[in-house]
Order: C-alpha cells, then structure tokens, then sequence
C-alpha cells in the first residue's frame, strides 16, 4: 500500500465547502486530525498551528460524491485571512493509504413503482 506521503493530496480529502482559502498545508492538517478522530472514534478536536487555530468535528456520517465517498467532517478555523468554515470528507483511498478500514459502500435500495 502506498503512504499517505506518496498519495496526491486531492486523493486524501474532498472539499465540499469552504469559505476560506484552503491552501495544501491546512488541507493537511485537516486531513491529520479528521484521521485522529477517526482513530478515536471522537467527537471534536482541536487544530492548532502557525496560521491557523480552531476545530474539527466528526460529523459521525458516510458522505458520497459522485464516485468519491467517505466519512463527513466540518472544521471551524480562525487563519490568517480571517475565520471560515470547511466541510469535507475523507475519500475511502486516502482512508486505505492510511490503512484505516474504509466505511462500508450505502446499499442500494430498489426503485419501487
């Protein structure tokens, strides 16, 4: 399995929401502590940096995309280009890369008449 370090960023978190600029080095933290909450199986955390300080919370839901699914996270941060909020989820490869169990695919229910 590939490491987290060898896998393109845009295959680690998909972005739902932002509305600040989210640049790759607070997408990686984002990615760092979604990962520590999932390792947890916690609620909330704290992120805490140079530029940026706020939280992360566990929204506790499978999300898909398209094709891109995975577990649901908002993040609440205060950076240097003023406050905002980010929704995201983790993409079941970058959940792999990790070697973290990737959360089951939603079951498809048939379509009735």
């Amino acid at each position: 399995m590939a490491s987290a370090s060898s896998t393109p960023s845009w295959r680690l978190i998909s972005v739902l929401l932002s509305t600040i600029p989210l640049t790759p080095a607070l997408a990686g933290t984002l990615h760092q502590a979604a990962l520590e909450l999932l390792r947890r199986n916690a609620g909330v955390t704290p992120v805490a940096g140079d530029l940026v300080q706020g939280r992360v919370v566990n929204l506790k839901k499978d999300l898909l995309l398209g094709t891109i699914g995975g577990p649901a996270f908002e993040a609440e941060l205060e950076t240097e280009r003023g406050s905002g909020k980010v929704r995201f989820l983790l993409t079941r490869e970058g959940l792999e890369a990790e070697q973290l169990p990737a959360p089951p695919s939603p079951r498809r229910r048939p379509l009735l008449n």
